[in-house]
């Protein structure tokens, strides 16, 4: 026999519906199986175990009577008339009925069948219905709401005493009806109306075939004896003339057997231990029987060589016995007629009661009369409202199980939870309860979800949680629902389980769906298996949720982890005040994780933070005054940076308002009120920048007069040229408008100044490379080095004078002249800001004085966009 073998943990990887896994799952230590017993390997027969295992609803004292069962057979009997539960506590067993379930083992692996028990089977709290259930090592299995084991498998332990192989031989008892012997080699045996054993006699005797059930009986071998069990047939299993009960009855020479009546009735003839023959000689003798005797004859007898499954044995077939024929003579005989001298006693004293009452009424006296037919109506009225109580009493028992086997669902959950608001524990009707809200609503919950009807769902799950308000029981159930809800809400609403996970989007909700499931992994495993018990329809949605949770598991180890990463490394560079860091780990991750989404949020925001960065560092407050206003930031980092920023850095709306007045001012050409409202600014960290502007305003009205002054005058255009270089456009609209006709007349003047002064950019730049740039070691010196100083010169100069003579082409719209000297003014500006981050990088090093120093060689910190100053 092929065992159950034990494989890796899986508490991270869910079952899937339909998939069964041989394995101990990670909740067996948990729950207290012990990890020392040893496991059967592979081709091992084994044992199964039932340990009692604890249940709220059974006295502790009653759990701790009942004693572990070990299973070495391949079929255990499980009822409240079988052994062991015949001598176990009554309260304990009160929930099993008489004919409760069986377990059996088959192929290697155990099962469970319940056989139409009052109060039910579970596995793991899902319940068994008409087709077995599988059991796997550490399932709990449940029969009612009291009774509970753990199952453990243990290699079989070998026998010394091991019965011998058992055969036996069905002979018919009478000989006119042309029935077959029956040879039964291997165990079990099925008695069906469907197989070739009896079926052969339908023309011939159809009633007689029909009065068998599908599933009539089977004969099976137990402690080396045969056994034969009636599996609810119609027309019952008979032993010597008795018709069977719950319980197997084991079979002996001589005994006869008949099924559905005494048409198919036979004498039973043991095999093997009574020394007739051995099972192998059976076999053989079933292949090719030697018999050369009339009463053996191989033409007229059946020989059933292979074993029947207990899997079909056990399923429940409930149309069947509708289509059984009754045979009336196979009835069981009511109890009163087996009791004639009780029934005589019952009637001769109603006859005596009878009696009495007719002579009462036939009285001479009529007052007499008239008392006793008083007393008499009222007898019978009591009778009458005790018989219509008694009545009343079931109907709400009656309308639930009524209305469950319609099939009408819905009006059953209603009329159960009404219910149980009186009787909360009632276990019966919580179980009828939990069944009928979901099978009412789970089919219309999934429909809802596959049309991506999410709010319908959503609403499906309140009026679920409205028919449960009385059963604590199916409450957990629902809150799974509404987890898987939320999680194909989720998964679907985003695109599918492949889309792209959307930074600063996607973490919280991921992270919440997770930390339900790996709350208690388990827990929600068995509730959502009890679901897929109940509505068979929900496994395929069941598989594909937990697939798309193991998809999440996935992008939590990999695409969350790699966003946390990310994000702590923006904070930092944000610290450090190093926005091009930023982007070159930006394009880092978009590289390296293809489906990170929400780096565009994160680029747009880096460079609105840059807009503020060059405001605070530029040469005029107009930018930034512009900007803060409207600049908003969509991702936490930046947002945080922004805020710390607007409280420390940034001018505030009353300074900004002041310089709105400055800005107005000088566009109207009022250089001295402009000038005037700059002295007035308050101080700030932006006062730097005021200060810068506040020059670059003298110097531009001091030039507009003497450019006035020199008007006529030989060195006119060289003064008007050297005016309009130092304008910026943007901001000194008023004075560049004043001399633009003058500056267009003078355009090839000033295109040959420009290309002076980018010559000398060339010139500068090529020297500084020659000397080799300048070095880490050199920013180092805790001194300024002649080095340094001539690198830093000669950079500073390669710079100005490119920024001036870039200036000049756009000016004067000389396009074909830009674009060639663009690549070299681009190259030194790289240089100079690489040089000025790398001194900054060093500020925890360096003596502050020192650090500045060699910043306003290289050029103070401001781009060659922002060097205005004349």
């Amino acid at each position: 026999m092929t065992s159950i073998s034990a494989r890796s943990n899986l508490s991270m990887r869910p079952t899937l519906p339909g998939i069964p896994l041989d394995v101990p799952r990670d909740m067996d230590m948990a729950q207290g199986v012990s990890v020392a017993i040893q496991q059967p390997g592979v081709s091992e027969a084994f044992d199964v175990i039932l340990k009692p295992a604890p249940h709220p609803e059974l006295p502790g004292e009653l759990a701790e009577r009942l004693t572990e069962i070990r299973i070495d057979e391949n079929l255990f009997a499980i009822g409240r008339t079988e052994a062991p539960f015949d001598t176990s506590p009554a309260e304990a067993v009160a929930q099993l009925s008489r004919r409760h379930a069986r377990i059996f083992i088959e192929h290697g692996l155990v099962y469970i069948a319940d056989l139409g028990s009052k109060n039910g089977t579970a596995v793991n709290g899902t319940p068994v219905r008409d087709t077995p259930a599988r059991v796997r090592n550490g399932d709990v299995i449940s029969f009612g709401s009291r009774l509970s084991y753990r199952v453990q498998f243990a290699p079989r332990t070998r026998r010394l005493d091991a019965p011998k192989p058992v055969g036996l031989t069905l002979t018919p008892q009478r000989d006119d009806l042309g029935l077959h012997p029956v040879e039964l080699a291997q165990f079990p045996f099925l008695v069906s109306k469907s197989d070739e054993t009896f079926s052969r006699y339908r023309e011939q005797y159809p009633h007689q075939v029909n009065y068998v059930s599908r599933r009539h009986a089977h004969v099976f071998i137990k402690g080396g004896a045969p056994f034969v069990e009636d599996l609810g047939s119609t027309n019952g299993t008979f032993v010597n003339g008795e018709r069977l009960g719950a319980s197997a009855v084991e079979l002996k020479n001589g005994d006869t057997v008949a099924f559905g009546g005494t048409h198919f009735a036979y004498k039973v003839q043991m095999h093997g231990d009574e020394g007739e023959s051995t099972l192998t000689e059976m076999v053989a003798q079933a292949v090719a029987p030697t018999h050369d005797d009339d009463e053996f004859d191989s033409d007229k007898t059946t020989f059933v060589g292979s074993a029947h499954s207990f899997l079909d044995i056990f399923c429940v077939d409930q149309a069947a016995a509708r289509e059984d024929e009754v045979n009336e003579e196979a009835q069981p005989v009511p109890a009163e007629e087996k009791r004639p001298d009780t029934r005589a006693a019952k009637r001769s004293k109603s006859a005596l009661f009878v009696g009495e009452v007719r002579r009462a009424l036939a009285s001479d006296d009529p007052h007499a009369a008239r008392r006793t037919r008083i007393v008499l109506a009222c007898v019978l009225a009591v009778l009458v409202a005790g018989g219509a109580a008694l009545f009343y009493m079931g109907t709400p028992e009656r309308e639930a199980k009524s209305l469950m086997s319609s099939g009408e669902f819905g009006e059953a959950a209603t009329v159960t939870n009404d219910y149980l608001k009186t009787h909360p524990k009632d276990t019966q009707f919580v179980s009828m309860n939990t069944e009928a809200v979901l099978k009412s609503n789970v089919p219309r919950w999934l429909a809802a979800l596959k049309k991506g009807d999410f709010a319908g769902a959503d609403a499906i799950i309140a009026q679920m949680r409205t028919l449960a308000e009385h059963n604590p029981d199916v409450h957990s159930l629902i809150d799974e629902l509404e987890w898987i809800g939320k999680l194909e809400t989720f998964v679907m609403g985003r695109g599918g389980a492949e889309a792209p996970i959307r930074m600063y989007g996607d973490e919280s909700r991921i992270s919440a769906i997770l930390k339900h499931w790996e709350a208690d992994a388990g827990g929600h495993q068995r509730d959502l298996d009890r679901i897929a018990g109940y509505v068979p329809e929900f496994r395929d949605p069941y598989a594909l949720a937990l697939s798309h949770l193991r998809k999440l598991q996935s992008d939590d180890s990999v695409y969350l982890a790699a966003i946390d990463r990310l994000n702590a490394s923006i904070v930092k560079s944000l610290g450090q005040d190093d926005p091009d860091a930023i982007g070159a780990t930006l394009k880092e991750y978009a590289d390296k994780y293809p489906r990170l989404a929400g780096l565009d949020r994160v680029r747009a925001d880096l460079d609105a933070y840059a807009g503020l960065r060059r405001g605070l560092n530029g040469a005029s407050l107009a930018p930034l005054a512009g900007s803060v206003g409207k600049t908003s930031f969509s991702t936490p980092p930046f947002q945080e940076k922004f805020k710390q920023m607007s409280a420390s850095q940034l001018p505030p709306a009353d300074v900004l308002a002041q310089y709105t007045s400055v800005a107005d001012a000088w566009n109207r050409g009022q250089s001295a009120q402009a000038i005037d409202g700059l002295q007035k600014l308050p101080q700030g960290s932006w006062s730097p920048t005021v200060q810068k502007e506040l020059a670059h305003k003298k110097a531009v009205a001091a030039q507009f007069a003497d450019v006035q002054k020199a008007r006529g005058a030989k060195n006119y255009e060289d003064a008007l040229l050297s005016f309009y270089e130092t304008l910026d456009l943007d901001a000194d609209t008023f004075y560049a408008k004043a001399v633009a006709p003058e500056v267009a007349a003078l355009k090839d003047k000033a295109t040959s100044r420009a290309q002076t002064l980018m010559t000398q950019a060339q010139t500068a730049w090529q020297q500084y490379r020659t000397n080799g740039g300048i070095g880490g070691s050199q920013r180092l010196e805790s001194g300024v080095s002649d080095v340094f100083r001539t690198q830093a010169r000669l950079l500073s100069d390669a710079q100005d004078a490119a920024t001036r003579g870039m200036r000049i082409f756009r000016q004067v719209k000389a396009d074909s002249a830009t674009a060639k000297w663009t690549a070299l003014a681009n190259e030194i500006d790289t240089e100079a800001d690489l040089q000025r981050r790398s001194l900054q990088d060093l500020r925890m090093v360096l003596e502050p004085g020192l650090l500045n120093t060699k910043l306003s060689l290289i050029g103070g910190g401001t781009s060659s966009e922002e060097r205005r100053t004349p």
